[in-house]
């Protein structure tokens, strides 16, 4: 096995085909991501099998690209083959995992199983190509992990360990974001839309709930959901229980007063649970992951809060937010350093946990 320190990792958790090459769990080499975007637009959201379809159409068209971009002719350069075993959707995992698992077997590499929630937390590892060196994240941190499947707050003394200190216990905040934008009538993702719409608000007094902001790190997200229902039916004049779930024909700075409100509940909460964590743990860095790490109201409030505290924040550029394959092979290598291996019997793990919870 060469211990080059060059992983080749494959991701294919929910609607993103991607493949990348990254050296010593840092420096991007190659990164190209298949976007479903498109495809789901029509339904709102994402329908397993069709992302199950899509990710066999794409996948070898992205390891192909990936692949010339990294100038790999000699697969003795690579270290490991790292790829996603959960959590996701079960079909769109297993189109991955096979990939991978071929790639391992025909080129004798180790396989190392990644898990996508640890892949996020190491996107803030990751240097691009011409990217300039700087230090890595300093232990202990904190990380929140906020996307369309997953909210949580982890602690972590060192590589590869994990302290759950919170999680959503019902919708993620993405999946909110989705929801409510398609309420509002904005189109999917609804992050990226109720952001840009919310930058609108010639008003900004419409106020949302700020659920479970007490001593707890768990999350509550589907209170919000109903509140921005209500605020809608509202406005619409209308019974709130006789109102569908697709856009409403609402004015646009209804709009847009009402994506602030609701943006401003979710990122209060997620900033402030983060901070109070950082702050308990004397931790050094806080990391931000996942695709709503790429709001740039969350960043911004995260960083202005950290600031006072004298603790580094680490959120990753926009696009190593959302999924990508760069993230798994970050986390591959510590993975794979710390003697990481699966076999042909590796299979998809689509309720996989990062850690449980925990006590403080």
């Amino acid at each position: 096995m060469s211990a080059s320190g060059r992983i080749l990792a494959v991701e294919s958790s929910c609607d993103e085909t991607a493949v990348a090459v990254v050296d010593n769990g840092r420096r991007i080499v190659s990164n190209v991501v298949a976007s479903q975007v498109a495809v789901h637009s029509a339904t709102g959201g994402i329908v397993p099998e069709v992302a199950a379809r899509a990710h066999l159409r794409w996948m070898i068209p992205v390891l192909e690209q990936a692949r010339r971009q990294a100038g790999i002719e000699d697969w003795s350069a690579i270290e490991a083959v790292a790829v996603t075993e959960g959590p996701g959707l079960a079909g769109s995992l297993l189109v991955g995992i096979t990939m991978a698992k071929t790639l391992a077997w025909l080129h004798h590499l180790p396989l190392v199983p990644v898990n996508h929630l640890e892949g996020h937390i190491y996107a803030a590892w990751l240097l691009d190509p011409d990217e300039p060196d700087k230090p890595a994240p300093e232990f202990p941190l904190i990380a929140l992990v906020v996307s369309g499947g997953h909210t949580f707050l982890v602690e972590m003394s060192g590589h590869l360990t994990y302290r759950l200190l919170g999680q959503t216990v019902d919708d993620a905040a993405g999946e909110a974001f989705d929801k409510v934008g398609r309420l509002l009538g904005l189109p999917y993702p609804g992050g990226p839309a109720i952001m840009k719409a919310a930058a609108g608000a010639a008003q900004r007094d419409r106020v949302f709930p700020r659920a479970w902001l007490g001593e707890t790190f768990d999350f509550s997200f589907s209170g919000l959901k109903t509140a921005a229902r209500r605020e809608v039916a509202r406005e619409l004049g209308t019974d709130v229980n006789t109102m569908g779930s697709d856009g409403q024909p609402l004015p646009e700075p209804a709009v847009a007063e009402l994506a602030y409100g609701f943006q401003e509940s979710v990122v209060d909460v997620l900033a402030t649970k983060t901070l109070r964590a950082a702050r308990e743990s004397a931790a050094r860095t806080i990391i931000v992951g996942g695709g709503v790490a790429a709001n740039s109201v969350l960043r911004e409030r995260i960083a202005d809060g950290a600031r006072a505290s004298g603790i580094r924040v680490l959120v990753p550029r926009p696009g190593l937010c959302t999924d990508n394959a760069s993230m798994i092979a970050a986390a591959g290598f510590f993975r794979s350093r710390a003697g990481a291996r699966a076999g042909t019997d590796l299979s998809a793990r689509p309720s996989l946990k990062l850690a449980l919870p925990t006590t403080r």
